[in-house]
């Protein structure tokens, strides 16, 4: 029985004036799959989330989302069924909404709480994902007074509010110490399980920060796909060395990775 597509995406291309910043590229993620894109500063990695975000189009090439093609589809409708997470959604957080509201305004895949209607069940959810992630106790604080542990755990929660069907995540503990970015990957791990979690892209340039879970990956470089593929047999050193230009060595121990230049 084939697998179900999630999302399939066929000779991208984006370009910027005469130069191409993006592609082509072609990939496949299907149901359950998590991954993990890779890749240093200025390989592509954000534009591409950018897409799939469904925040802009491709100069030319196909976008495939949950059985809906880009461009033929009402994107409103269809955002409701991606979970997004990180800086593409972060900064445009009204400072002084509640944080429970920033969680419950993810329902209409909106910003700032106006004049829609919430149910009993809506609220009991936003609580249960705040449970969740460790910051019940916020949810009538104001977003603004938050830390920056507290802000990401929150915004992981606002992502999985609509229950969506894939999960978009920009480098969720990117700002973090060490003891946040572990709580943050321990409890993101410990959502994972469920086998009714949604299939996840995360985009991260810190292979420390790849969760356990993480079924699949693809290495970016220069706007290309360097590799990708099962993720124990993409993320090595040898992959790793050539897409940062570094002699890096990347050790793997119970579904976590390190890395450590030679």
């Amino acid at each position: 029985m084939a697998s179900t597509s999630v999302l399939e995406v066929s000779d991208l291309q984006v370009v910027r004036g005469e130069k191409t910043i993006l592609g082509p590229i072609n990939f496949r993620i299907n149901a359950g799959e998590r991954w993990v894109i890779l890749g240093p500063n200025g390989a592509g990695k954000s534009t591409l989330l950018h897409i799939l975000a469904t925040k802009i189009f491709p100069t030319t090439g196909t976008v495939k989302i949950l059985d809906k093609y880009m461009g033929r589809v009402d994107l409103f409708e269809l955002r409701t069924r991606i979970g997004l997470c990180g800086a593409i959604v972060a900064e445009d957080i009204p400072g002084d909404e509640r944080v429970k509201d920033v969680v419950l305004t993810a329902a209409y895949a909106i910003l700032g709480r106006w004049n829609e209607e919430y149910d009993l069940w809506d609220e009991s959810r936003a609580i249960s994902l705040l449970t969740t992630f460790g910051v019940r106790e916020l949810g009538e604080r104001r977003y603004c007074t938050l830390s920056e542990g507290e802000r990401k755990r929150v915004q992981i929660a606002r992502a999985l509010m609509s229950d969506p069907e894939l999960l978009l995540l920009d480098e969720p503990a990117g700002g973090l110490d060490v003891g946040g970015r572990e709580d943050i990957l321990r409890r993101f791990a410990q959502f994972s399980l469920d086998p009714t979690a949604p299939s996840t892209v995360l985009v991260t340039h810190h292979i420390e920060e790849i969760p356990v879970g993480t079924t699949h990956a693809l290495l970016l470089k220069d706007g290309l796909i360097a590799v990708s593929g099962p993720a124990i047999q993409v993320i090595t050193s040898e992959h790793i060395s050539q897409i940062f230009g570094v002699q890096i060595e990347v050790s793997a121990q119970a579904g976590r990775y390190s890395a450590r230049a030679l």
